[in-house]
């Protein structure tokens, strides 16, 4: 037990740190680099072979290129990521940032760093998680399910779902995990690193009034499917 409390606060303090000792505009690249590495990934594996079908409908995307998780009876998980969606021709737009976190009670355990892509698939799951941030399901109120690999998938054809959530455990294992009750929260520091002060994520992917070709990368990697 006390090894496992250990590797727990091994993981969380690594996490922290790296955040701690960038800046945000390093932060920003970083982030855009990942995410671009993670679609990228994710459309070659076989197990996760709807990727593509679901990415070519999507409204939009937010791309969590690390998500670390631990717990031992008590879970907590957290990362940070992209949001991008379609404009009006059909194009992918600029990215706004958000993290995700999460705290949760019950039987689950173990360490693991999870790439996840959030396929939000109609404009009013959008527009809940721009102008209302919160919880998925009675916050938001937005439901969503789970198609990844690892201990803690599970596959759904549920074609109702607001946002699928795709995954990939690239490090350990953890059992007992969900979207349930995750918070989603603007990175206004993020935002305003890559684009200037006072910019929202309203303005970034409703009104299309702020442009940068750092997430050229991602963009082109998103409007291949």
């Amino acid at each position: 037990m006390k090894r496992l409390v250990s590797l727990v606060l091994a993981v969380f303090l690594v996490s922290s740190c790296q955040q701690m000792t960038e800046t945000p505009g390093e932060g920003v690249d970083r982030l855009l680099q990942w995410s671009a590495d993670t679609v990228e990934n994710f459309s070659r594996k076989p197990e996760l072979k709807n990727f593509s079908s679901y990415i070519s409908k999507a409204r939009a995307v937010l791309v969590l290129p690390a998500i670390v998780k631990a717990g031992f009876f008590i879970g907590a998980e957290g990362g940070t990521g992209v949001l991008l969606a379609r404009d009006a021709s059909g194009a992918w737009g600029y990215p706004a940032f958000y993290t995700l976190g999460a705290a949760s009670f019950g039987l689950q355990f173990g360490v693991q760093d999870t790439e996840t892509v959030l396929v939000i698939r109609n404009d009013g799951a959008l527009q809940a998680i721009i102008k209302d941030q919160g919880k998925f399901g009675a916050d938001l109120g937005i439901t969503a399910g789970i198609y990844g690999t690892g201990m803690e998938a599970s596959t759904t054809s549920n074609l109702r779902l607001d946002v699928l959530a795709f995954t990939n455990a690239k490090v350990g294992a953890f059992a007992g995990a969900s979207l349930e009750g995750a918070v989603l929260a603007r990175r206004n520091d993020l935002n305003e690193a890559l684009y200037g002060q006072g910019v929202t994520p309203g303005a970034i992917i409703n009104e299309g009034r702020h442009k940068t070709p750092r997430a050229d990368r991602l963009r082109t990697l998103l409007a291949r499917f």
